[in-house]
């Protein structure tokens, strides 16, 4: 059996990767609130509930941050899966393989020269 064409490739995983990526923003939207400025009103809350609210705003900012760096990854697969550059490796060509490609559709190394 031998590598797959360009076609096989996107119609493998184009579908899958538009999906994370919706499902991304709709964590986006979800989250948004989470990450707007804490207010740091001393008269209606206490320094503790302060503490808290900073502590889950900066770690929603965090998932945040995540979301966009996955979303870059993404982007940047689906790019390559229209100039037919997915499925191999950015540094020796040779054919990542479809159980990597599996795993995660965004890897643009094979295992060898991901070592």
């Amino acid at each position: 059996m031998g590598e797959p064409t360009n076609e096989e490739l996107r119609v493998r995983y184009l579908r899958r990767l538009r999906e994370e990526l919706a499902a991304l923003s709709e964590a986006s939207e979800s989250t948004s609130e989470q990450r707007r400025p804490v207010e740091l009103d001393q008269q209606s809350t206490g320094r503790l509930s302060r503490m808290d609210a900073l502590q889950n705003q900066a770690m929603a900012a965090g998932s945040e941050a995540r979301r966009q760096a996955r979303r870059s990854a993404l982007n940047a697969t689906i790019e390559r899966l229209g100039t037919g550059d997915f499925g191999w490796c950015d540094e020796c060509g040779e054919f990542i393989g479809i159980k990597r490609l599996d795993l995660d559709p965004t890897f643009a190394r094979c295992v060898r020269c991901s070592s």
